[in-house]
């Protein structure tokens, strides 16, 4: 790894945990050139500054996005459905982060899961792109009332795979989703392949997959460890 050791790591990698929680988009896939053409496009066609509204735009479900904008009239629940017609049209560039689909066929199935703030059309049809599996708890936007920052959707899939939280860790790109699972008191690994995040989020970092390994014992549980 490329990462100094950190007391996040010492945390992270100190003891075993009962499951894994993995975001997706900049977690497990690179959708960055489909987010960026086509949230761009809406930006400059609603007279948004684009720069800054990217910035700002990761880990957060689309009708969250539109609904902050604030623009007078506009019919976000409508704008939402136009966005991601033109996701689910765009495939092109999107991508495992190296390792993710190596890593996951290492994990027992009934120990991890995907909470995303894709809507399960867009979800499937990006995880069919890239050869990664669907897990049997595959948790989206259209799954839960609040979506990240809050921890409902996390909340969710720990109870679904019949977990406490504080036992589970959470993989994640963005600051909503960290938020999330710093609020229910998982473990978290920050994912830097496709976008850096602020040194002041003192958690566990790894460029993609080909940084860690886990060990999976005898009872299931998971470690994890640099490789």
């Amino acid at each position: 790894m490329t990462n100094l050791m950190t007391a996040a790591d010492d945390s992270v990698l100190a003891r075993s945990y009962d499951a894994f929680l993995f975001d997706m988009d900049g977690t497990l896939l690179n959708s960055i050139a489909v987010v960026e053409r086509v949230w761009r496009e809406w930006a400059v066609e609603h007279g948004v500054e684009p720069e800054a509204f990217m910035r700002n735009l990761h880990g957060v479900r689309a009708i969250e996005v539109i609904r902050r904008e604030a623009i007078p009239g506009l019919d976000a629940e409508e704008q939402a459905e136009i966005v991601l017609q033109k996701e689910l049209d765009d495939l092109d560039g999107i991508v495992e982060i190296p390792g993710a689909a190596a890593f996951l066929s290492g994990l027992p199935p009934e120990r991890w899961a995907i909470v995303t703030s894709a809507v399960r059309s867009l979800a499937l049809k990006r995880l069919a792109a890239t050869g990664l599996p669907v897990p049997k708890v595959l948790i989206c936007s259209d799954d839960v009332v609040n979506g990240k920052p809050d921890p409902e959707g996390y909340l969710k899939a720990a109870r679904l795979l019949g977990f406490d939280p504080k036992d589970c860790v959470v993989f994640e790109d963005a600051h909503a989703g960290i938020e999330a699972a710093e609020r229910m008191q998982a473990g978290v690994v920050v994912v830097t392949a496709t976008h850096s995040i602020p040194a002041d989020v003192a958690h566990f970092r790894m460029r993609d997959y080909h940084d860690i390994a886990v060990n999976v014992s005898a009872l299931g549980e998971l470690r994890l460890s640099k490789a």
